[in-house]
């Protein structure tokens, strides 16, 4: 008997065996499932899968509400956490942990971030956190506002690595990069950052650069000014050194093209080994138009998320831009209509510095990463996106081949 596969998993998270389970989990309590619906999917490969539903619920007390409950077939090291259950499926092929939120086994400071009553005490001002992003298991950004707005954002942490975070963003704020200031932070892996000033690079893209090189430049100087002694930092594996496993993630999304999707990760890891990445350097580690905030088309205002910073290729780091701003014609096609010119632009200024095949390479893994984020649970309206995300990443190689 073998276990289940991951596209098994995600079928069974997903599909209409999900409901068996949910029932499982919260029928222990007296509870009943009126509806319930996929809301979010994370699948991180080798690593199981993950799934947010909204449920629609009739308490033991006849009072109805709606609640967040998660599942993961991933490994988890609290299993004390109020509220988590474990369910064998299929005869044991497969072990199930569910949850309902903020609950979550490997985020204890996760109640504590939702809670109001906490974060004013915490802040010493009246706020309410409302969650901008969640990954079960692995993270979670909160958003704290206050009277006149935002004044906070809170990321939840695993608590094993809180402590690094916080250090990282005291090393930057040293060097004068501009990223957010450490407010509070707590080792249970709470951490209170600053308001990040400026707008988003996926703003100014949308609206059109009046000169795309200049704004290529103003970028590639922030990654030049990441200061050298966080190349004691530990390193962190690339897009592209996990490129089989992007290719295994994509496959999964789309079985239809697996085949286009295995190939490309076993020829992008064939280039990487054959080219020249250039110099080991401090680098970003997730560089992309999110986490760039600019206060004008050629001036970087903040650099976000710098949970990665530490030693590796610059070539990762423009690679990842490139990736990431090549699909979003293809998330949004009516919203991004300049970004065709200004990647082109971008790909040229870029073989100033880089080697084409090694940019090539690791921005088609970055993009083939990016596939399986397109599938939505419900419906197939998803698809466009997806294939075109997997077209974007298959184009990057034809660059140099």
């Amino acid at each position: 008997m073998t276990a289940m596969s991951e596209l098994e998993q995600v079928e069974l998270l997903t599909g209409p065996d999900a409901g068996e389970l949910l029932v499982k989990a919260l029928g222990t309590e007296g509870a009943t499932i009126l509806d319930w619906r996929v809301d979010s999917l994370h699948h991180r490969p080798a690593a199981g899968v993950s799934v947010g539903y909204e449920l629609s619920v009739r308490g033991a007390d006849g009072g109805e509400s709606v609640q967040y409950v998660c599942a993961t077939t991933a490994r988890v090291s609290r299993k004390d956490t109020p509220g988590l259950v474990r369910l064998d499926h299929s005869e044991g092929l497969v072990r199930v942990y569910l949850w309902r939120h903020p609950h979550d086994p490997e985020l204890p400071a996760l109640p504590a971030a939702c809670d109001p009553v906490a974060m004013s005490l915490l802040l010493g001002q009246p706020v309410t956190p409302a969650v901008v992003t969640y990954r079960p298991t692995r993270r979670s950004v909160l958003r704290l506002d206050g009277a006149a707005g935002t004044v906070a954002f809170v990321k939840v942490l695993r608590p094993r690595i809180a402590a690094d975070i916080v250090s990282r963003h005291q090393m930057l704020s040293a060097a004068g990069v501009p990223a957010p200031q450490v407010i509070q932070s707590d080792p249970s892996g709470l951490v209170v950052l600053s308001v990040a000033s400026g707008a988003p690079l996926a703003n100014f893209l949308a609206a059109g650069l009046p000169d795309p090189i200049a704004t290529y430049e103003a970028a590639h100087s922030v990654l030049q000014a990441l200061p050298p002694q966080m190349m004691e930092l530990p390193a962190h594996p690339s897009w592209a050194d996990r490129v089989e496993f992007y290719g295994h993630a994509a496959a999964t999304a789309i079985p239809e093209r697996a085949h286009e999707a295995h190939e490309l990760a076993t020829t992008v890891k064939a280039v990487m080994e054959t080219s020249d990445p250039g110099p080991l350097v401090t680098t970003h580690g997730d560089f992309y138009e999110a986490n760039l905030f600019m206060s004008g088309p050629q001036q970087v205002a903040s650099l976000l998320d710098v949970d990665s910073v530490g030693p590796g290729y610059r070539v990762d780091d423009i690679a990842c831009m490139l990736g990431h701003v090549s699909v979003l014609p293809h998330l949004a096609p009516a919203v991004y209509p300049h970004v065709g010119a200004i990647l082109e632009a971008w790909w040229q200024r870029s073989l100033m510095y880089f080697d084409a095949r090694a940019l090539a390479a690791r921005a088609a893994a970055v993009t083939l990463s990016l596939v399986s984020g397109a599938k939505k649970p419900a419906g197939d309206e998803w698809r466009r996106d997806g294939e075109g995300r997997l077209d974007e990443a298959l184009r990057w190689m034809e660059r140099v081949s």
